[in-house]
């Protein structure tokens, strides 16, 4: 299984963001995180410097802005939930959702709530996560007004 470490992370943004505005090619995972980079423009800066983005490692935020790279890999493991469609049902639940909210983008970032607090329940009750107590808040969200 695939286990990044924080630091690995930040220079995979890093990296695809510098390919992104250089053109060059990228593999099929680079791509996919380029056009959620390219959805994030806020980014663009503290993606710019991979020195900066590794130094600030560890730092406590300040409450005010939102850390990119875990937004970033949000939206890439929702991405690539749907993809495969695990938990099953979850492509269902975000493509319901986008179409309700007319963006896939916007929904992504619903789903980031309910992703978020699906692990946050799991770490606080010491269980695995309940990808269908999941899969649930997201069609909630879907089909309310």
């Amino acid at each position: 299984m695939f286990n990044p470490s924080q630091a690995d992370v930040r220079r995979f943004f890093c990296s695809v963001h510098a390919k992104r505005l250089g053109e060059q090619p990228m593999e099929a995972i680079e791509t996919l995180a380029g056009q959620w980079i390219a959805e994030h423009p806020e980014y663009h800066a503290e993606l710019s410097d991979v020195d900066t983005a590794l130094a600030r490692l560890g730092e406590p935020g300040n409450g005010t802005s939102e850390n990119p790279f875990l937004h970033l890999s949000m939206h890439l493991s929702i991405s690539e939930q749907c993809s495969i469609d695990q938990p099953p049902g979850i492509r269902q639940a975000v493509e319901l959702l986008a179409a309700r909210r007319g963006d896939l983008h916007a929904a992504h970032h619903e789903v980031m709530e309910c992703l978020g607090t699906m692990l946050w329940e799991s770490q606080r009750a010491g269980r695995p996560p309940d990808g269908q107590a999941y899969i649930d808040q997201v069609r909630r969200r879907a089909t309310k007004d």
